[in-house]
């Protein structure tokens, strides 16, 4: 059995992480896992501690602790695992993307076109499907701390075609955290904008689509498949 060192509230080193340190094994990425799956995030870990040009330096029960990891600490690459269309994860790797020297990384089952959109617009580094091989998960990794972005070309092609859409990536993006309920604010919050640059993109996609309000544009949107 293996236990884990606490170094934070919500944050562990490995047993493999501390030998590594300990034996002086060079180590080439520093990586921070989150995953919600206790068995999962464990399972993730080991899988990344078979390499040895990577160092597993944290793991995290969520999304909002590995945010906070990340502030403090500074990893290379950033794995933030979840499923579904979980707004605030895509949110949260936005600014881990945005942190000086950090990069993110989506794991998932699989990417809604929405979430690929978001993802690409948003500054994320890249996304990995868990059907993806172990060794492709490696190339994910180190192309992201190359500053290079991994993205599925034919999922990505189709996420950011328009289909006779007049909206914008960014317009679009605005209108689907609209359709999530988000208010102004948040939204603001989300995509690092001030608010009175998404009233401006949400009075565009009004007169773009002709619609009587934000509501009608969003019934527009979504009839047409845009969102």
């Amino acid at each position: 059995m293996r236990f884990g060192l606490v170094i934070e509230i919500g944050f562990s080193y490995t047993y493999d992480t501390v030998r590594r340190i300990s034996w002086g094994i060079q180590v080439e990425i520093d990586v921070m896992v989150s995953d919600a799956l206790p068995l999962s995030r464990l399972a993730l870990t080991a899988l990344l501690e078979r390499s040895e040009e990577i160092r597993v330096v944290g793991a995290a029960a969520s999304s909002l602790d590995a945010l906070e990891f990340a502030e403090t600490h500074r990893p290379d690459v950033v794995i933030i695992s979840f499923e579904g269309a979980d707004s605030d994860a895509i949110a949260i790797a936005e600014k881990i993307a945005s942190l000086p020297g950090c990069r993110s990384l989506l794991l998932a089952t699989a990417f809604s076109r929405t979430v690929v959109r978001q993802a690409f617009t948003g500054g994320i580094d890249g996304m990995v499907q868990r059907s993806a091989p172990p060794r492709q998960f490696f190339e994910a990794i180190h192309r992201v701390y190359r500053g290079e972005r991994v993205f599925d070309a034919e999922l990505t092609v189709a996420a950011l075609g328009n289909g006779g859409c007049p909206l914008t990536l960014r317009e679009l993006s605005v209108l689907e955290y609209v359709a999530q309920g988000d208010t102004v604010v948040e939204i603001a919050a989300r995509l690092h904008l001030c608010e009175g640059t998404v009233r401006n993109y949400l009075s565009s996609v009004v007169a773009k689509l002709g619609a009587r309000n934000r509501i009608d544009a969003l019934r527009i949107a979504q009839d047409s498949h845009w969102i």
